[in-house]
Parts: C-alpha cells; sequence; structure tokens
C-alpha cells in the first residue's frame, strides 16, 4: 500500500512537471537566411570530343532537393559561346530527353589549344572563363592486385613517371564493363607532383561509386574493391593546376560531415561571373582484365 501510495505521488509529479512546461510552450519562427542564387558552371572539354556546358543556379541549403526543383535549377535560356582561338561556336540546348546541357558541334578538344567561354543569361550577366588543353602524361603500366587478407578483392595499381616539370596534375577514373554506366572518380581522385615530381612510382586507387548508390556491391564488403573476374577500364587524365584545386576541394566537401552549419572551404573556380569549373582534360585509356594470382 505505502509503495502504491509512493508510485501514485511520483505520477503526479510528473504530470504536473509536464503540464507546467506543455503551458510555457511558445512557437518560434525563425527566419533562415537566404544566399544570392549565383550560376553554376560546368564545362568540359576532352581531347578528341566536342565541348559541352552545363549552367545552373545554386538553390539554398534547406531547399526541396527532387527532380522538378533540379530541373528548375537548370538554366536553359543562356546564349553559350566557346572559341579555341581559330573557330567561335554558339552552343545548342541538347534534347531535354538527354539532358540540360548546351554542346558544340565545332569545337573539338585538342591538345595544345586554348578555349574561352562566355555565356550570356537572360539578366543580362556575362560569364567568363578559360582553360588550356596540356599534352596527356601516360601511365607506363596498369595492373590488377589482390589485397591482402581477400580471396578475391583488390585494386587496380599503376606506374607513372613523372615529368621533371613541376606543376602536373592528374586525374583518375575508372569503370567496370557490364557493371557500370560510366567512368566513375574514386574518393581523391586528383593528384598533383609537388611531392613526386620526376619520380617514377606505383600507387593505387579504390574503387569508386556514384553517390548514393544502392548497388550491393557499393554496400557491402566489396565496396571500394574491384573483384577478380572485371573487366576495368582506366581513364587516367592530365588536367589543369585550376582543375586540380577545384576537383580537390569539392572532393574533400563531398566526403565531409559537417552538415549545414560546419565550416567549409570555399571552392576555387576559374569562372568569372559565377562558380564552378571550365576545364580541358586530356586523357589515356586502359583496359585491366582482374584476375587471380595462378
Amino acid at each position: 500500500m505505502k509503495k502504491s501510495l509512493i508510485m501514485m505521488l511520483i505520477g503526479c509529479v510528473l504530470l504536473t512537471t509536464v503540464m507546467f512546461f506543455s503551458s510555457c510552450e511558445k512557437d518560434i519562427t525563425v527566419d533562415l537566411p537566404t544566399q544570392e542564387q549565383k550560376y553554376v558552371v560546368e564545362g568540359y572539354i576532352e581531347n578528341g570530343l566536342p565541348a559541352y556546358v552545363l549552367l545552373s543556379k545554386t538553390a539554398d541549403y534547406f531547399a526541396p532537393v527532387d527532380s522538378v526543383s533540379l530541373k528548375n535549377y537548370m538554366v536553359k535560356d543562356a546564349t553559350v559561346i566557346i572559341s579555341d582561338g581559330t573557330i567561335t561556336d554558339t552552343l545548342m540546348m541538347a534534347d531535354p530527353t538527354i539532358g540540360y546541357f548546351y554542346f558544340s558541334t565545332n569545337i573539338i578538344g585538342q591538345t595544345g589549344k586554348t578555349y574561352s567561354l562566355k555565356i550570356l543569361t537572360s539578366d543580362n550577366k556575362t560569364i567568363t572563363a578559360e582553360t588550356h588543353m596540356l599534352p596527356a602524361v601516360p601511365l607506363d603500366s596498369v595492373w590488377f592486385k589482390i589485397q591482402e587478407g581477400k580471396d578475391s578483392l583488390g585494386f587496380v595499381w599503376a606506374h607513372l613517371t613523372d615529368p621533371d616539370t613541376l606543376g602536373n596534375c592528374y586525374r583518375w577514373f575508372a569503370k567496370r564493363l557490364g557493371k557500370d554506366k560510366s567512368f566513375i572518380p574514386p574518393p581523391g581522385s586528383v593528384f598533383d607532383d609537388r611531392f613526386i615530381n620526376g619520380k617514377e612510382f606505383n600507387f593505387a586507387f579504390n574503387r569508386g561509386q556514384v553517390p548514393n548508390s544502392n548497388a550491393e556491391d557499393d554496400n557491402n564488403d566489396e565496396a571500394g574493391f574491384f573483384k577478380a573476374g572485371d573487366t576495368i577500364e582506366v581513364k587516367f587524365c592530365t588536367i589543369t593546376k585550376e582543375s586540380y584545386k577545384f576537383w580537390r576541394q569539392a572532393e574533400s566537401q563531398s566526403t565531409g560531415s559537417g552538415g549545414p552549419f560546419g565550416s567549409t572551404a570555399e571552392i576555387p573556380t576559374n569562372i568569372n561571373g559565377g562558380i564552378g569549373i571550365f576545364e580541358a582534360f586530356n586523357p589515356t585509356f586502359y583496359t585491366v582484365i582482374a584476375k587471380k594470382p595462378d
């Protein structure tokens, strides 16, 4: 009886406390600051391929993210012009069923060329940028190696002889034939020759994955690894210093976990009047068949 009485008293105290704090509740409206919208440029020129440009606007951090919203952020009514010093081409808008991007029918990537970009927007803004296609630095060899302690999982390795000219920058992509739809950069896909200038060395990369992948092998023990039986294509790109700085910081922030209130460094850009990157890159390609050692 005494125990029951004590429990009743505790219950009354808790109920009174809840009612007290409930009566003190007050709706508070917080006005979140809105960021000034900026134009985002993604312009790419690959050796031997036509130039293309994606143009969009930035969104607030708390803005909805869905297919309709993303489509609305794309800018589809700008005039986009690229020149290689000889040819000047006004890019065309692709069929929406393919994607919202502007493409050239006359500007084809070529080693040694300097490319200028000019964008005229419907709100009378002018955006400009410039990039240069450097000679490709090839890999000496590429191979697959099983990781120690793994039965059939491993990484793609490569041997590189860096030219004795300080400032070379590189980016690595790979894809598995029959499994990956496109070339995927792994985390930390870019590097420069600050500490390896003029040296030759071996290096390897993890297998990259598309953001938010639901693929089984991106969410189990195989994540980050290639597997015996894979046919792997490597795309090794020589890039500019501006591209290296952009992708290094962009990748660093994409793998961070600071959330909306975390401190982030500003991503370097070569875009005047906007943000993003306009880059020319020179790739070499390699095919590797992943096998277990005999």
